[in-house]
């Protein structure tokens, strides 16, 4: 059981303040990986909450392998969000308030394919054409925390 499951047993849906990460990984063609996810059935950036112990890139490194089945070779973090825009409610109730590192993966390896049960699909998308169905926290990010997706392609092609 990971910590935070284990608090929640202890605050039930209360707010919390979490840290976590969310990456941003292109394909070739300039394209940014994407997940439906299983919890909203909407679509939003991989990654996931820190565990006692880790450091963000640890972090980033297991989430990507859990959720995508990609290794990553090198990676840089763009920008840290923080504050009441990210704010989230999931399905079950459970609210918290997260600080996310967000990363640009420049490098990786490996096939994609889903890993575990929090995707229903993992698709590349156009970074101008991205899908409606976004969950809000992932609008939120886009809208207002400046233009990070231009930013970490940007950082990818260093």
């Amino acid at each position: 059981m990971g910590y935070i499951q284990k608090l929640r047993e202890k605050v039930g849906h209360d707010p919390i303040l979490t840290a976590g990460v969310g990456l941003l990984v292109f394909n070739e063609k300039d394209e940014v990986l994407m997940q439906l996810r299983t919890d909203y059935n909407q679509w939003g950036f991989p990654g996931g909450a820190m565990e006692l112990g880790e450091s963000f890139e640890e972090t980033a490194k297991r989430e990507l392998k859990e959720e995508t089945n990609l290794d990553i070779e090198k990676l840089k973090m763009i920008k840290v969000l923080s504050g009441k825009d990210t704010y989230r409610e999931y399905p079950n109730g459970d609210k918290l308030y997260d600080i996310t590192a967000i990363f640009v993966i420049k490098k990786y390896r490996g096939n994609l394919k889903i890993n575990d049960d929090e995707s229903k699909i993992l698709q590349y998308f156009n970074i101008n054409k991205l899908p409606k169905n976004m969950t809000t926290h992932t609008k939120n990010y886009l809208e207002k925390f400046g233009d990070i997706l231009n930013l970490a392609l940007l950082e990818k092609k260093k």
